[in-house]
């Protein structure tokens, strides 16, 4: 016979019954994918040990064994991170050969510039105010960067270098290579022979080359074909350059999203009174880009990293404003992990940066499978 004492005993043993197997199911839920096998357990202790000595020996690097003060004469007897090389150099690396009493102005064009890609990428803000917003930005960069009125210095171009140089190059030449590859991209599907042969023809040439070629012949090539006396400024040749080579690129991005658009959807838009560019504008355009988005943020990854090629012409971009900073007499031998650490760091912040918002907009507007 059951007893109140036995029905309190019951009620008590249930949240602890049911506790245990919420413990029990999220136990498994988390190791099983560690450990649900001897291999895969002996493969994660082998990843959980390759980590712990990364995570040691960096920290090791960077705290126990760094010089923090002494200049370079202690950093040759360390064995740790040289902290007084960044303290000497870093300006020279982010800014280059800017005029040094003028820095204020890169960093807050930098800043202005960050600031609207920032406000781009909330989509909330996607409406026509962003042009208005872009071109107030372009316009005071431009004013901070060039100067020569409202009491600013004027600085030419070939003092534009390090990282605010990597910015502008690899920002304009996406912006406007991405709608130049877009009608590219429409022009090689087109069903007008002339039209078509001219769009591959272009794109298979530039993507047959190297950027460094291309760069090399904005450089050299191009000023033998200008008329005598006439000049084209070496930062708008290499600009020119990376935008037509990103063309060619987002081009057959965007090439693959319209061919993986069904054959239906272009029926619809005639079935419903468009014509072919009210079509693409409105119905397979939005539908190819989301579709492409993918392979056109690898695409903005690999030329923010390939400016660094830039060098070839006579510009500093960031990689070389760090190999220049390494070269310093005083730091010559020294530094050299220090700087490439440094560059490795910024580099794979703004590209991990760009990735992650590639997954963001891929949530957002749900691609793959449900």
């Amino acid at each position: 016979m059951t007893t109140a004492t036995d029905i309190a005993e019951a009620q008590v043993k249930m949240p602890l019954k049911r506790e245990t197997d919420v413990e029990r199911r999220f136990l498994r839920r988390t190791l099983k994918p560690l450990i649900g096998t001897p291999v895969n357990a002996v493969i994660t202790l082998a990843c959980l040990w390759v980590l712990w000595l990364g995570v040691k020996g960096a920290y090791g690097w960077l705290v126990t064994r760094a010089v923090t003060e002494g200049g370079a004469q202690a950093c040759k007897v360390g064995n740790g991170a040289c902290w007084p090389f960044y303290e000497a150099k870093l300006r020279f690396m982010v800014f280059g050969v800017y005029p040094y009493a003028e820095h204020w102005r890169v960093l807050l064009a930098m800043v202005l510039f960050l600031g609207a890609i920032g406000i781009t990428m909330i989509p909330r803000f996607w409406n026509r105010n962003l042009l208005v917003l872009w071109g107030i930005t372009i316009v005071s960069t431009a004013i901070l960067l060039w100067g020569g009125i409202f009491g600013l210095s004027y600085v030419p171009t070939t003092q534009w270098s390090g990282l605010p140089l990597s910015f502008l190059l690899s920002a304009v030449g996406l912006a406007f290579g991405f709608p130049l590859g877009v009608v590219l991209a429409l022009a090689r599907s087109s069903k007008l022979p002339a039209i078509r042969v001219i769009a591959i023809v272009f794109i298979e040439v530039i993507r047959g080359v190297p950027l460094i070629s291309i760069l090399f012949m904005a450089s050299v090539m191009l000023p033998l074909f200008m008329p005598s006396g006439m000049t084209v400024d070496k930062l708008l040749r290499a600009q020119i350059a990376i935008i037509i080579f990103a063309a060619a690129y987002i081009a057959e991005a965007v090439r693959g999203g319209l061919q993986a658009i069904p054959r239906g959807q272009h029926e619809a838009s005639s079935a419903m009174g468009l014509h072919y560019w009210q079509a693409m504008r409105l119905v397979v355009l939005p539908q190819a880009l989301k579709i492409a988005i993918p392979p056109l943020v690898n695409i903005s990854i690999g030329f923010f990293q390939d400016t660094t090629l830039v060098t070839i012409i006579g510009l500093l971009d960031f990689l070389s404003t760090v190999r220049t900073a390494m070269t310093d007499p005083n730091w010559v031998g020294i530094a050299v992990l220090e700087g490439y650490v440094f560059a490795a760091v910024v580099y794979l912040v703004f590209s991990y940066g760009m990735g992650a918002y590639s997954r963001f907009l891929e949530r957002r507007m749900r691609l793959g499978h449900d």
